[in-house]
Order: C-alpha cells, then sequence, then structure tokens
C-alpha cells in the first residue's frame, strides 16, 4: 500500500491529542538518546585526543529513529510485553526504563550494564520480572525476529493453555531495519506469526540503507509492505517516521490490533540516517552530499518540537526539558566513567548455569523453585520393562509433558505424523495441539521460536529432524548457548534440542547420517548428551529437561533402526547428571573409551580381551567425564578412543591431548584413535563398511596397543 503522505491536517493532528502516553516523555527520550549519540560520537575510538578510559569502541547511533521508537516504547506497557530489537534500538530501551548510567556505561565497557563488560554496548538487555521485557540483542543481523514469535507464542500459551490471566493483552514487538527484511529470520517469523495468529508487531524503520546497500537491493521496489500487501493474516501500516503525529497514529492503530487478539501488525516508517552507519563508517564514501543534507532536513527532532509546542508544551517547558536532559546525560555520563573496568576475574562465570544458592536466578526456563519441584534420583529401577531407544525416548517425553505442564514437544512432522523416526508418534493425540505440534520447514525458526519460548518461562523440546538440518540454525543454535554469559546472567534460554544423526542400518549418506558431535561440543554454554542405549537417554533427557541449561540430545539413527541400545526403563524420575561416564567393563591393560552408537562396536570387540580392556561410555561429550577418563589410564597405561566423527579434530583429538598433558608419564603407549576418514559419510552399505569402524577393526587395533 503507498505511504500516507509525510503532511498532516490541523483536524487530524487533533485526533491524537490526548494520547494514552507522554509527549513530553516522548520528548525527553528522544532528546536524551540524541544527547547520547553526541557524546559517543565525539568520543568513539575514531576521534584523535580522546583519553583511553573515556573511549567508546563500538559505537552505532540512533540519529533520526529516536522519535518512533519513543513513540513505540510509550506503547509497549504489559507486564509482560517483550521486545526483540536490534543495534540501533537504544531509544526504545530507554522509553522502557533503561538507567542513562547504564546506557552508557555499557559502550565504555564498564562494570555492570548490560554485560559487565562481555559483550559490545549496543547489543543490549532488559530484564524485569514485572514489566516490558527487551530480550537480549544479538550482533547479527535478523536473528531477532524468530525469538519474538517464540515470545509471542509462549503469550498465547501462557493465556490459552496454562490460563494466567495476567498474560490477557500481552504481545511480542521486534524492531528491524530494511536491510533485516531479506534475512532468514524475518521470513520465519512473518510465516510463524501469520499462520498461527500470533501476538506480535513487526516493527520496520526503514533509512533506505543496509550500510551502504540501498533497500531495492535487499527487497524489490525497496518497499517490503507493498510486497506484502497479499500475506493473509496480517494487518499492515505504513507511513513516516519523522511526522510525530502520524507515527503514533499509526503504532496506536497496530498495537490496538495485536492487544485485541486479531492477529500479528505490521508498520513500516520511514526514517533518515543522519549519521555514518557506526563509528568506522564514513557515510561520505558512498552517498553524496545531497543525499546526507536531504536526510538531515528530515530530521524529527525538530519536527517533534514543532508539533508538540504549544500543542502539549510550552517554549519554555521544552527549553527546560533541554536543560533537564543536558544535566542528566552529564551527570550519568560522569557516574559511567567512574565505574571501575571489569576485571579477569571471574570472566568464565556463567558459561553454564551457576547452581550456587547465592546466584540468583537469570531470566528465562524454569526457576530454581519449578526445577528443585521435579523431583528426582539417579538410582535406576531394576524391574522397568525392556525397551528399545526410541520407546524409551517417547515415554521421557510423555512422562515430562505429564508433570510439567511447561514442556512442549515441537519441530518438523513431530505431531500428527509422530516424527520421520515415529519417536513423538501418539504424543500430540495424547497431550493436544497446544503441547506438541509441527512447525514450518525453518530450522531458524524452531530454535529462535524456542529461545523465545524459553525466555518467557516455558521448556521447548524441539526436534530437529536429522544432525545436517541443523547448519541453517548455526547462528540461533550459538547466540542461545552464549546468552547468559554475554548478559553476565541476566538471561538464559535452557532447551533441548533433539538432533538425530549418524549411520543408519545398512545405510548412509551425506545428509542424513552426520555426526559431527565436536560442533557443539566446541558451542559455548551448550551441553551434548550422547547416549547409547535406552536407560541413559531416559536419564539424560530427563535431567535436560529438568536442568538449566541448553542441551543437544543425540538420538543415533542405527539406535532409532535397530534393537541395539535396548534397556530397561529405569523409572519415571531418573535423572542421570551430566558429565558422570559409565565404566561398562573393568580391566587392566588398556582403556577404550567411546560414546553414542560406536560403544557397541567396542563393546563387542572389547569382549574378546576378557579382563584385559576397561571400556567407558562417556554418555555426554559437553561436560565430559575426565576424571573417570583419566583415572582409568592411570590404572591400565594406554588408550584407544573409538568414535564415529571425523578424525581430524574429532572429540577424541581433545581426550588424546588430555591425556598427553595430564597423564604423559603414566602412558605406556602412545594414545591411539580410531575413527572414519576425514570424507562424507556414503551411501552404498560396502562403502559405509569401509568408512566406519567395525568390530573386527576396532579389536585389531586394541591387539596393536596392547602389543606397543
Amino acid at each position: 500500500m503507498p505511504a500516507p503522505s509525510t503532511s498532516r491536517t490541523t483536524a487530524a493532528r487533533k485526533a491524537v491529542a490526548e494520547p494514552a502516553f507522554s509527549w513530553r516523555e516522548v520528548a525527553r527520550t528522544a532528546m536524551i538518546s540524541r544527547a547520547l549519540d553526541d557524546v559517543e560520537e565525539a568520543t568513539n575510538r575514531n576521534k584523535a585526543g580522546v583519553p583511553r578510559e573515556h573511549l567508546v569502541l563500538y559505537q552505532f547511533s540512533a540519529r533520526g529513529h529516536e522519535v518512533a521508537q519513543a513513540i513505540l516504547g510509550a506503547h509497549i506497557t504489559h507486564r509482560h510485553d517483550a521486545a526483540s530489537a536490534y543495534y540501533r534500538s537504544r531509544p526504545l530501551l530507554l522509553a522502557l526504563g533503561l538507567a542513562v548510567e547504564d546506557a552508557l556505561a555499557s559502550p565504555l565497557g564498564r562494570s555492570g550494564g548490560f554485560s559487565n563488560g562481555r559483550d559490545i554496548g549496543v547489543v543490549c538487555n532488559l530484564p524485569r520480572p514485572d514489566g516490558p521485557v527487551v530480550l537480549p540483542m544479538s550482533g547479527d543481523v535478523g536473528s531477532q525476529y524468530t525469538p519474538a514469535a517464540g515470545w509471542a507464542q509462549a503469550v498465547t500459551y501462557h493465556h490459552d493453555v496454562l490460563g494466567d490471566e495476567s498474560w490477557h493483552g500481552a504481545m511480542s514487538v521486534v524492531l528491524g531495519g530494511d536491510g533485516s527484511v531479506a534475512t532468514n529470520g524475518f521470513w520465519s517469523a512473518l510465516t510463524m506469526a501469520t499462520t498461527l495468529g500470533l501476538p506480535m508487531l513487526f516493527y520496520i524503520e526503514d533509512n533506505g540503507l543496509g550500510i551502504s546497500v540501498r533497500s531495492d537491493f535487499q527487497t524489490p521496489g525497496g518497499d517490503i509492505t507493498k510486497n506484502l500487501a497479499s500475506f493473509r493474516n496480517l494487518f499492515m501500516r505504513d507511513g513516516d517516521g519523522t511526522d510525530a503525529a502520524e507515527s503514533a497514529r499509526l503504532i496506536g492503530e497496530c498495537v490496538a490490533h495485536v492487544r485485541a487478539r486479531k492477529g500479528p501488525a505490521f508498520v513500516r516508517l520511514t526514517v533518515p540516517r543522519i549519521c555514518s552507519h557506526s563509528g568506522p563508517d564514513n557515510q561520505r564514501g558512498y552517498r553524496t552530499d545531497a543525499e546526507i543534507e536531504a536526510d538531515m532536513a528530515r530530521d524529527p527532532l525538530p519536527r517533534l518540537k514543532a508539533y508538540v509546542v504549544p500543542r502539549f508544551m510550552s517554549g519554555a517547558e521544552w527549553m527546560a526539558l533541554e536543560a533537564e536532559v543536558q544535566e542528566t546525560v552529564e551527570v550519568a555520563l560522569a557516574a559511567a566513567r567512574a565505574r571501575p573496568a571489569p576485571t579477569g576475574e571471574g570472566v568464565g562465570q556463567f558459561v553454564y548455569a551457576d547452581p550456587s544458592p547465592d546466584v540468583p536466578d537469570a531470566f528465562g526456563g524454569l526457576s530454581r523453585a519449578e526445577r528443585d519441584a521435579l523431583h528426582g534420583t539417579d538410582t535406576p529401577s531394576e524391574d522397568g520393562d525392556k525397551l528399545r531407544f526410541a520407546e524409551a525416548v517417547r515415554r521421557t517425553l510423555a512422562r515430562e509433558l505429564e508433570v510439567n505442564p511447561k514442556v512442549l514437544v515441537f519441530g518438523e512432522d513431530v505431531g500428527r505424523k509422530g516424527g520421520v523416526h515415529l519417536v513423538t508418534e501418539g504424543l500430540q493425540r495424547r497431550f493436544g495441539e497446544s503441547r506438541v505440534f509441527d512447525t514450518s520447514l525453518s530450522e531458524e525458526g524452531i530454535i529462535g521460536r524456542s529461545a523465545g519460548m524459553a525466555f518467557a518461562g516455558l521448556m521447548p523440546v524441539a526436534e530437529i529432524q536429522f544432525r545436517k538440518y541443523a547448519d541453517p540454525a548455526a547462528e540461533q543454535l550459538n547466540n542461545c548457548g552464549t546468552v547468559r554469559w554475554r548478559t553476565n546472567n541476566r538471561f538464559a534460554s535452557p532447551m533441548v534440542v533433539r538432533m538425530p544423526g549418524g549411520f543408519g542400518k545398512d545405510v548412509g549418506d551425506p545428509w542424513h547420517s552426520l555426526s559431527d558431535e565436536v560442533r557443539f561440543a566446541h558451542a559455548y554454554g551448550w551441553q551434548v548428551a550422547m547416549p547409547s542405549n535406552s536407560a541413559d537417554a531416559v536419564g539424560l533427557l530427563r535431567a535436560a529437561m529438568r536442568g538449566a541449561n541448553p542441551t543437544i540430545f543425540f538420538e543415533h539413527r542405527s539406535l532409532l533402526m535397530t534393537g541395539d541400545g535396548s534397556a530397561r526403563y529405569p523409572g519415571d524420575d531418573y535423572v542421570l547428571p551430566f558429565g558422570r561416564a559409565n565404566v561398562l567393563r573393568t580391566g587392566g591393560d588398556i582403556t577404550v573409551v567411546s560414546w553414542g552408537a560406536m560403544v557397541h562396536r567396542a563393546a563387542e570387540a572389547a569382549a574378546r580381551f576378557g579382563d584385559r580392556v576397561e571400556l567407558i561410555d562417556l554418555r555426554t561429550i559437553a561436560p565430559w567425564d575426565k576424571a573417570c577418563v583419566l583415572a582409568s589410564v592411570a590404572k591400565t597405561g594406554r588408550c584407544l578412543v573409538v568414535h564415529e566423527d571425523n578424525l581430524t579434530a574429532g572429540f577424541g583429538a581433545e581426550i588424546a591431548a588430555t591425556l598427553a598433558q595430564e597423564s604423559f608419564w603414566l602412558l605406556d603407549a602412545p594414545v591411539e584413535r580410531l575413527a572414519p576418514k576425514d570424507i562424507p559419510v556414503a551411501y552404498h552399505e560396502a562403502l559405509l563398511a569401509a568408512l566406519m569402524p567395525g568390530v573386527e577393526e576396532i579389536a585389531a587395533r586394541i591387539e596393536a596397543v596392547l602389543s606397543a
């Protein structure tokens, strides 16, 4: 639809003469934002002569964006509202209560603030248990959209399923620039919002530039609202973000639509970028003087003054407000500069949840009280039914769906079909479509949605159909894993990602049979479980679903397709702590370490050597039971690591390096690794057999190490 005219008649302006918000507060927010930009632009790292301790090392201005954002912030008032924003969104945070001192301390890298010096100052967050929340931003473009959709779905779940009336009327708001509408996250979130009718507001501020790339390279014709005109279930508005009255009217209409649960809304406001993209950027290298001057002429601050004076403030009141803002910023700047710089002490804290009772809960996931109420035991039942791997996972999911109403299970084909491996078969019929449901085909959307749900206090259990299919979600997986650390424990996003992979029964291929678990062992903040049998799968999956950390739960295809790994069900409350290996057989001459489906081949090979082989099933590789392996090798003096991932940089290399460093003088032979060749997994069974370590090859390698 065409953008409305930038000019407004007096009558139209009078239509918003009595807004539900304060124009003085809007002006104050916009003025503070502009003053902060003034300070930072004068002290960024590209300015000569600025004392090192006063430098802002990473600087992004919101010039030209601040008025419309301040108006948007004035509409985000519900205690369960959440905004998911990006690096040019500081005006919104100021409108929602961000302290000016914190707004300055974070770009200066001082203690406190958004991250205690761990993240760049424009990557903001605002956790508030009883007020609107700003979800943790990220340094990448477009990743803010799908967590916002997850929060919106959580709003409906809390209200409609859990019956919590305090969520009535809440909404999720996502902010993005015109460049971000080309990203996967934008389209995935738009699909979720429109197909599910989510209470979600898309706020797009279009300044015509993605750094230097113009809008018509981001979206055909340069106007995303025209391209979305045929979208069903999407309420759209388009206008001039430098016109305060028009911005207020359009935003107000969209907010009213969303709060009434009529579905998602979308507003695009054109704004000028009256600054370079960032501190190091020089826009005069790619923009003409005329283009820059045209944007300067559209500065929304003078236009705001012209609108509110004298309608809502006198000229004297405006001048007094300017003086008040100047003093506020000066005082805050002095206080921010006086804060100490963070020290290296404690920099490793909060990669994972800190269980210490004096460490407060982060915002997100089940509360400590909720986790403690889910009593568990690490003692397995001895008389449970013998179950295959898939049935054990299904039974565990069902039990947690029963005892914890905040558990949701979802993914592609997870609902009606019951999953491509039928692991979730029957769960939707039993627990309903609100708790076990299908998603669109977007791994970015599955994981991003999970993050938003987790921030809203739910426990999402998402399925990625095969390990290889997780690659499009790499950005969201990274952001989820790092969020606790980079917000200094202000936010956390516990979830479980079920991920089948590895070779199948007599079949493989490069797409469905990838293992590559080392990638997640290297991913900050993630726990990684690779159970070899049904009992361990039950305990580890339940521990993950009742825990405070995000977990990759690896379901091996071979175990899903065969009876390998069948074991007795260890009980409805069996919980197996992460980082606890299992010594499957004791021996005195060599330690064999493995995990996942390869454990069964290693066990068959080890049985040929009687009590000479000590076989360890790691069960989890992040964290891994270093103490168990070191103690075993101290006894045997030899070690062979057998795994399915590639030899080069596989997790076996980490184990070997640890032994070389910590057990060197106890070794009677070099540490050996047995793993597939560094090539993709093959399809034909003869090629697959040539690739994967088999029983005979493992036995031969054990014999060779024993003879060394």
